[in-house]
């Protein structure tokens, strides 16, 4: 496997910042059948957000419990341990993939005005 480029801290601010672009988008009402492209790539269950997110807080958790000095106090611990867990729960979202999938099916009415919520 080749050594991956090491990001640098603006392509993680891209990132998310075209996250809170597509936040921002999804709050001006459009229609459904212009944004489920977007949230199929999102979402894929290969390589959507949940996948990844999860495989980085795992790689997260696997960096901070191989660098912590030895003796591992209770606070690195948890940290490890609070790191695993939020990587499980995200890898478990990849299932909203076959949600994405299913709307694809399903009638809309047309999109209106913005909601104010």
């Amino acid at each position: 496997m080749p050594n991956p480029s090491h990001p640098s801290s603006d392509q993680i601010a891209q990132a998310t910042a075209t996250l809170t672009q597509l936040k921002d988008y999804l709050r001006t009402n459009p229609p459904v059948t212009d944004v489920l492209p977007l949230l199929a790539r999102l979402l894929d269950e290969d390589t959507g957000v949940p996948i990844l997110l999860g495989d980085v807080l795992r790689s997260a958790a696997r960096l901070v419990s191989q660098q912590a000095a030895i003796p591992k106090t209770d606070e690195i611990r948890l940290i490890i341990d609070g790191l695993r867990d939020a990587a499980q729960e995200a890898t478990d979202w990849h299932v909203l993939h076959w949600d994405i999938q299913r709307v694809g099916g399903q009638v809309f009415a047309p999109a209106g005005p913005p909601t104010t919520s």
